[in-house]
């Protein structure tokens, strides 16, 4: 997929996609604000041990997706508060994971594009210390089926890219393709994309013949919205490889961007048929009798990725523009309380049923990843505005 292919419609089409319908950037940010305020407030120490289902490190990954999406809010709105609070969650974990450096689970690792993001910001090489074996010890191991469930791609799939980026070293992409692809087409040897719909199942355990009551393949909103995430998070890192690399090594850059263009592309034409006329997702993309109704993750962060393809150019505002406005005025203004409070999180889990009932007053298990999300939506959509 060529990012120019689309430019001319950019050019005459970008600005009343952001002028028209879309919201000023100052109104994105306030209510990204509001959102983000009430988890801090919640949470002034971001450090300290998390007693939900037991004790846990304040390193988990919903805790590391909420500071992906505080450094995003951080980069259209720029506050010195937002940095320190990530630096001391990074510092209190001694910028570590949970198993050791040794570890090969993704929901640890994800912690690393955290730490990595606050390095580029302070440039002291010590803080990765622990990041860099943990990834070099996959990079110069054989196994390449640590993904084994589609959220693992949004929480590793990055890392490798940030680090090939840091360390000019096409080793860390060249790895993260073998895992990528792995996962994608042969995880019990038919892998977890599914190529005819442009959609991940979760795991092995929704392949076919698994079905949702309609009949329908169960397409899980957030494991879907994991991918795309991971595929927008991975894409910007390589934006940054132009000269990285000698001639070889640019070539193999540039058939990984080509690769994970297409899928993608691919996905975010089967999202936008998955859309409700409310401007939300269902729990099950295909199913909305199988737990329907409104739910913030997955739909924030398909706002995330779409928003991101627009703006980059390899999505035609005309087609994707009402997609994201539809879906950013229904997070906005029907799933955030006065008070910064957000509604229709769906809890962790693995599927449409986990986490029932998602309404407007429940409150999930963890709430950290769902603030994450949506600020990571607001930060596309904010991007998405200023190109007015």
């Amino acid at each position: 997929m060529k990012k120019y292919v689309w430019l001319p419609l950019i050019l005459l089409c970008l600005c009343s996609v952001a002028s028209g319908r879309l919201p000023e950037k100052k109104d994105i940010i306030e209510k990204m604000t509001l959102v983000n305020d009430h988890f801090m407030s919640e949470w002034p120490n971001p450090g300290d041990s998390i007693h939900i289902k037991g004790h846990r490190p304040s390193n988990i990954w919903p805790r590391a997706v909420y500071m992906e999406g505080l450094l995003a809010l951080n980069e259209v709105d720029p506050q010195k508060r937002y940095v320190d609070y990530a630096i001391d969650w990074a510092v209190a974990n001694l910028w570590g994971f949970r198993g050791g450096a040794h570890t090969r689970n993704a929901d640890n690792q994800c912690c690393a594009q955290v730490y990595i993001d606050l390095y580029r910001m302070h440039g002291n090489k010590q803080v990765l210390g622990h990041t860099e074996r943990m990834v070099n010890n996959i990079v110069n191991s054989t196994q390449r089926d640590d993904w084994w469930w589609v959220d693992a791609l949004q929480m590793a799939m990055p890392v490798y890219a940030k680090m090939g980026v840091e360390k000019r070293d096409i080793r860390y992409f060249r790895t993260m393709m073998e895992l990528y692809k792995h996962t994608r087409d042969h995880i019990s040897h038919m892998g977890l994309y599914n190529p005819v719909e442009g959609l991940w199942w979760r795991d092995a355990d929704f392949l076919p013949p698994y079905k949702e009551p309609n009949g329908e393949f169960c397409y899980w909103s957030r494991g879907n919205g994991w991918a795309m995430a991971a595929l927008v998070r991975t894409l910007e890192e390589i934006s940054k490889t132009t000269d990285l690399f000698p001639p070889d090594g640019a070539t193999e850059i540039s058939e990984i961007r080509q690769w994970l263009e297409q899928d993608f592309v691919a996905m975010a034409f089967a999202v936008k048929a998955c859309q409700r006329e409310d401007g939300f997702w269902n729990c099950s993309l295909k199913d909305e009798s199988h737990y329907g109704g409104k739910e913030t993750t997955g739909t924030s962060l398909f706002v995330y990725g779409i928003a991101y393809g627009i703006r980059k150019g390899l999505l035609s505002p005309v087609a994707f523009g009402p997609v994201v406005e539809k879906a950013w005025k229904g997070l906005s203004t029907e799933a955030v309380h006065p008070d910064g409070f957000l509604g229709y999180v769906q809890g962790t889990g693995k599927e449409p049923k986990d986490g029932q009932p998602v309404t407007y007053d429940s409150h999930p298990d963890f709430e950290d990843f769902g603030v994450g999300c949506f600020l990571l939506a607001g930060s596309e959509m904010a991007k998405l505005s200023m190109l007015d």
